[in-house]
This record gives structure tokens, sequence and C-alpha cells, in this order.
């Protein structure tokens, strides 16, 4: 028996203009009709982000507006004082004709200097121009890849490393190259870079060292995850020296975490896994302290001993000088609490302790458990995204604030100097229009019309010898 087919629907042409509208009733004809008035509502959300996200942007833009401001003020100050101090003093020539060279050549100096004040200001621009384009781009490839990271997840797990891998390789030579232009360098000799290469190690050349597994396991679930918090990792799309800190400390747990929990036939691929059913926890506590103390030992040796002239001058910084400093800190305020010989030792001593109890969920709770190891992800990535969240709209706000306060005064000055009235050049009585007048060679036509503005002490001008067929009032 053939398949029943329902009715093919009756198209509708009731419409005033007498054009069909589709096939269906009247009730839906409506819903069609405002399709098109409709459409724009599907773009709410890339309004929301365009007011968060460019914010930041427009509030640069309005800083180089206020620049440009203070650069013609300036250019407007210098050509009063070399119109006064040179100009003038070249007027009281008797000779007309060197009066108009003088002026020329005066005021194609003064354009030279406009002009390169307005190729700087226009430098200045195409940079804005160029760092809201980075942010922009920033911005895209950091949302993506966080889709992509969820989808990947979902679908295909078993590419988690790969792309772990090929962030890694652009994230982190840009990071290098960041850090070493603003002498911040000393930084990439931290934990989180140490354990970053041995993950990789494991990864692509050691897949079947069971030591290194637990080490870069416990590691990364320890001290990376942790400094989301401890270093307030913020998840701000359009900064990428934000996001790629975010994507050291995150991805790394996340790699591992698939790695023994939602890798497909793991063993496979990563050997080591099949040694390690169970984690023992004192071997495993034992193994990361001693990776630990191998890096602290080469930490101390060629970067507090061997570099120490270069931060105590405060040429370089490093992550002890910088928490030390930080007084608002519990670490800084921990630090300074002890003698200044003892800090350095106290400081080691205190991020073991640190990296040995930021490894007790991973070894005791997280290896066995998928569930829990998702919520422990889910609890550092909501931190990053309080973090982000406090920068966008605080941080952003502030500075909101603050530029609104800038343009009322901005407003109030331009107001004030608008009620004041500014100084002619011309003469202001009859007896400065004959002084004027007597004069064979000046005139106002002779003087660019851009200066006449400039305060002209006229008084100063000699006037010219009156001849025979001219009379004074």
């Amino acid at each position: 028996m053939a398949a029943l087919r329902p009715p093919s629907p009756i198209q509708r042409s009731d419409t005033p203009s007498g054009t069909p509208l589709g096939f269906f009733s009247a009730p839906f004809e409506r819903f069609v009709r405002d399709d098109l008035s409709d459409f724009a509502s599907g773009f709410t959300l890339l309004d929301t982000m365009e007011t968060y996200f460019d914010s930041r942007l427009d509030l640069i833009q309005r800083s180089l507006t206020k620049h440009s401001d203070r650069l013609k003020v300036k250019a407007d100050k210098a050509f009063q004082e070399v119109f006064k101090k040179e100009v003038l003093q070249k007027i009281r020539s008797p000779s007309g004709e060197v009066l108009a060279d003088n002026l020329e050549r005066e005021m194609q100096k003064f354009k030279l200097r406009v002009s390169q004040r307005m190729t700087s200001l226009a430098a200045s621009w195409q940079s804005a121009k160029i760092v809201r384009t980075r942010e922009k781009i920033t911005f895209f490839f950091g949302v993506m890849s966080l889709l992509l990271t969820a989808l990947m997840f979902g679908l295909y797990p078993q590419y988690i490393h790969i792309a772990y891998t090929i962030q890694a390789g652009y994230l982190l030579p840009m990071r290098a190259y960041y850090y070493k232009k603003r002498s911040w360098h000393y930084f990439l000799f931290d934990l989180c870079y140490y354990c970053t290469i041995l993950n990789f190690v494991y990864i692509w050349i050691l897949p079947s060292n069971p030591a290194l597994f637990v080490a870069c396991y416990c590691l990364s679930h320890g001290s990376l995850a942790s400094a989301v918090i401890t270093w307030r990792n913020s998840l701000v799309f359009h900064d990428s020296d934000k996001v790629t800190s975010l994507f050291i400390h995150i991805y790394a747990p996340l790699t591992f975490t698939v790695i023994r929990h939602f890798y497909p036939n793991a063993e496979q691929r990563f050997p080591a896994l099949s040694e390690l059913p169970h984690l023992k926890p004192f071997r495993a506590l034992l193994l990361t302290g001693i990776i630990y103390l191998i890096w602290q030992l080469l930490y101390w040796k060629f970067v507090l001993i061997d570099r120490r002239k270069k931060i105590e001058s405060g040429q370089r910084t490093t992550s002890f000088s910088f928490l030390l400093n930080d007084k608002r800190g519990v670490i800084g305020r921990s630090l300074s609490a002890f003698p200044l010989q003892l800090r350095e030792a106290a400081f080691m001593l205190g991020q073991l302790l640190y990296s040995i109890i930021t490894e007790l969920p991973a070894v005791f709770l997280l290896y066995d458990s998928p569930f829990w190891s998702a919520m422990f992800l889910l609890l550092i990535f909501s931190v990053s995204v309080w973090n982000g969240g406090g920068f966008y709209i605080e941080v952003f706000g502030r500075k909101f604030e603050r530029e609104l306060e800038a343009l009322r005064k901005e407003l109030a000055e331009a107001t004030s100097r608008s009620e004041r009235s500014s100084p002619t050049f011309g003469p202001q009585s009859d007896d400065d229009l004959s002084t004027v007048a007597a004069s064979p060679t000046l005139s106002i036509k002779a003087i660019s019309p851009g200066i006449s503005t400039v305060e002209l002490p006229l008084e100063q001008i000699p006037p010219a010898q009156p001849d025979e067929t001219r009379k004074d009032r």
C-alpha cells in the first residue's frame, strides 16, 4: 500500500496587493510579513558585544582627541612666541620688501612645524586603528578557540592535545616576544612555563613514561590550575596577554583530564596509562616534589643568583619581586614579616608547600573520578569568567566615569574660553587706524588671515614718515 500523503496546502492570494504570501493560513501570514521588520532583532547579541567591548576603544579615541587639542593649543602658543620674538623684530626694519620677505619666511617655518605636528598626530591615530584591529582579532580568535575546544571535547576528545600544542606554538612565542620587549622575560622562568614544557615532552616524546605522566598530571592540576585563582587570571577575550595567561593555566589540566578520563583507547596513544590504573599518593607527591626541586634549584641559580644585580636595580622583574612588592596581597604581607635575608628562602619553601597542597585533590580525588575532574575544571573556569566580568564591568566602568569627568572639565574650559573675547589683529581706534594707514607696506592684505587673532602690539611698530601729500588729522 502506498504511503498516505498529506494534502498539499493551497496558496493564498487574498492580500491587498494580490500577490501570494506562501502556503500559510491568514494568522501565520502576519509573521511572514513581519520577518523583514524583525530581522534586525537577531543582532541584539552583537549590539551588546559592541557596547561592552568597543567602549575601551572609544575611550582611547577620545583620549587621542584630547591629545590633538593639546597639540593645537601648544602650536598656537608656539606661533605667538615666534611671532612676537622674531617677526616683530624684523617688522621694525624700514624696508617694506624686507618686511614681506620676513613674514613669508616665518610663515613657511610655522607651516612646517604644524605639518610635523599633524604628521605625528596622524601616526598616533594610525596606531589607535592598529590597536583596535588587533584587539578585535584577538577577541575573535579567543571566542572561536573557546567554542572549538568545547565542540572538540564533546565530539573529538582525541584532538585536544593537538589543539593544545597548536595554540601554544602561537601564544608562547608571542608571550616571549612581548615580555622581552617590556623587560618582563624573567617571568618566563616561572614554574608554569617549566610545567608546560614538561607536558609537551610527555605528549610528543615520552608518552610511555609513567613517572613523567604522574608529574605532569599532578603539576597541571596543582600549581598551574590553582594559579588561575592566585594570579587572578581573567577571561578577557580582547586582551592577548590575559588570554595567554589563562591558556597556560587552564588548558594543561583540561588536556590531562581528557587523556586520563575521556580519551578513547588512551592506552594505545599514551602507554603510561596502562601502568597507572590508580595513583599511589606518596609516590606521586615524591615524584612531583623532585621535579619541583629541580626547577627551584635552576631558578635559584640562574635567576636569583646570577642576575641578582639586575633584579635589585629594578631593571628586571621576577615573580618573587612582584609578589614581595604587592603589599595588598597575602603573599606580599607574609614575606614582609620575614627578615630581608630570609625572604627568598621563605618564598621558595612556601612555593613548595603550596605546590604539594594544591596537588592533593588531584592525587586523592580527581585521578579516579571523571565527575569531580569535570567539576574541578568548571570551578577554575568559573573563577576566570568572574574575574573577566569584573574587568569588563568595574575597570571599564571606572575608566568611563573618569572620561566623563574629564569631558565635563573640557567642556567647562571650552565654554570659559569662548566667553573671553580674543584680541584681533587690526586697529581698535581712529588713532590706531591713522598709524597703520600711514605705513606704505603694512596692510591687512599682506598678512595671512590665519594669524589675524595673534596679539600684535602695534605700539611697538615705528610709524613711517608721512609724505608731503598727507596731513595728520
